[in-house]
């Protein structure tokens, strides 16, 4: 198995799609370039990579924990099972995969942020995993076709510009009967709505400059939440991108959902 940090060698196979000619795209509630939205985004992960855990904890009164424990659960990952936890960020379900797999399997942590990725690699190594630890762009995966049995991206879908070209790539490296797991905040129930964006435009940012000294990146969290399309129009979104069969759990009364996907 490859060093932690180094990069992971795929067999020949891989086939990245050619990405469209730029255009402009939103970043939170603002309408950028493509490119300078993958240059803000990448900024915002580098602001908070070292409290990433602890704010998230903040956040959400240590929900997030109860939210990837049921995505675990659901993913049913068996030994010698291969994943793929892309923006995996600090670790946390690379980690809990790789507790599932065993030593006959192998889970790959992927994020398209160096500051997170290191994090996370620090991280792993601490608890006793090597695992191979990857720097790619989700809309291009260096991996061949078919070679993985389950696939996650958790709190990560939101920040790709090209959604579509992301979900396509996951259906292409995931074997036939292979799950995709989307966990991602959605929409809250009615009832809560009110209180929910109170909480988020006003709470958060004041979290992130308690605590993170950067309440810009948790204001764009919060705008990124409401352009994320919702449980319906993810569902589809999915389907169009060739998954046949998609599941939608929703957690905590909506404001998180996990979607699960077969490849047919």
């Amino acid at each position: 198995m490859p060093r932690p940090g180094r990069g992971f060698r795929p067999p020949a196979g891989a086939t990245p799609p050619t990405i469209a000619a730029m255009s402009s795209t939103h970043f939170g509630f603002q309408q950028v370039d493509e490119q300078d939205k993958a240059r803000r985004v990448r900024g915002v992960f580098d602001s908070v990579a070292s409290r990433y855990d602890m704010m998230n904890d903040l956040m959400s009164m240590g929900l997030h924990r109860a939210w990837k424990v049921y995505t675990v659960m659901v993913a049913d990952l068996r030994p010698g099972h291969q994943g793929l936890d892309i923006a995996g960020g600090t670790g946390d379900m690379a980690e809990a995969f790789a507790r599932k797999v065993g030593p006959t399997g192998r889970v790959v942590h992927t994020d398209i942020n160096e500051a997170m990725l290191r994090t996370g690699r620090d991280r792993l190594i601490d608890a006793g995993f090597s695992l191979p630890t990857l720097v790619c762009d989700a809309e291009q995966l260096p991996f061949p076709d078919q070679y993985f049995d389950r696939v996650s991206v958790a709190f990560g879908l939101r920040n790709m510009t090209h959604k579509d070209a992301a979900l396509k790539e996951m259906r292409r490296v995931l074997k036939p009967q292979g799950r995709l797991l989307v966990l991602e905040f959605s929409r809250v129930a009615k009832p809560l709505q009110k209180a929910y964006d109170w909480y988020s435009f006003n709470v958060l940012p004041k979290l992130g400059q308690w605590v993170a000294g950067d309440p810009d990146s948790y204001r764009y969290l919060a705008e990124s939440i409401r352009m994320h399309p919702d449980q319906a129009g993810l569902k589809t979104l999915m389907q169009d991108s060739g998954f046949g069969h998609v599941d939608i759990h929703n957690l905590s009364a909506g404001v998180v959902a996990l979607h699960v996907a077969i490849r047919c």
